[in-house]
């Protein structure tokens, strides 16, 4: 079956076009469809490691389709939208969308930006992910420095990886709770007690944090 790098699902003709040829012409295998039929008829055919999404596909929601691919699917799904609203963003993250990219973009950015993801992405093929001295064992759920473990409980070790897989991008504290725990109802005080827990293991000094670092007023960025 054809395997491409990225998808790009959007009914704004022009603008697709030139993505779809500007990612061509720098050997990101790309490929343009106009709406969620198209979309389906894709998959069944070819395989794509990314999405790009659009959240007005004509008579049919990208936050919809997001939700069905996320049945079939675990490729990064970042939606590209003009729309600008906190409800927006929000809710292309709650229903499986990694990011959100807003409309008109920069194509070399863009660019730049789909291939740090799928450089993360494909990372985790082989079952780990590495930082500093640490690697996690994706496999086996662990993290480990010079061979010996560090012991994390279940909670600690979720918002780790999500932590590291979405390494330097800022990260809201509405995002974590409902990527990690699942919901809108954790407060801060659990969210920091983790985070706090999280840098007495893995930082030299956890009041100076060199991995985790605090955007106030916002949320966290993982720094790598």
């Amino acid at each position: 079956m054809p395997r491409y790098d990225c998808l790009i699902v959007d009914d704004e003709e022009a603008l697709s076009q030139s993505t779809c040829e500007f990612f061509n012409m720098f050997s990101l295998k790309t490929f343009w469809v106009a709406d969620e039929k198209a979309c389906f008829d894709f998959f069944s055919q070819n395989k794509a490691d990314l999405i790009l999404l659009d959240i007005n596909l004509g008579r049919s929601s990208g936050f919809e389709l997001c939700k069905k691919l996320r049945t079939t699917t675990d490729a990064p799904i970042l939606f590209i939208s003009a729309r600008t609203s906190d409800d927006d963003v929000l809710l292309a993250l709650n229903v499986g969308g990694d990011d959100y990219i807003q409309k008109p973009y920069s194509l070399s950015i863009l660019l730049a930006k789909v291939k740090t993801v799928l450089k993360r992405y494909r990372g985790n093929v082989d079952g780990t992910i590495s930082f500093g001295d640490f690697t996690i064992d994706l496999t086996r759920e662990k993290l480990l420095t010079c061979d010996s473990e560090i012991k994390l409980k279940a909670m600690e070790y979720k918002l780790l990886i999500y932590l590291v897989q979405n390494k330097n991008r800022t990260i809201s504290k509405e995002e974590l709770f409902q990527k990690v725990w699942g919901d809108f109802i954790t407060g801060d005080g659990t969210l920091n007690v983790h985070i706090r827990k999280l840098r007495e293991k893995i930082e030299g000094n956890p009041n100076e944090p060199r991995f985790i670092k605090t955007v106030w007023g916002t949320g966290y960025v993982f720094e790598s």
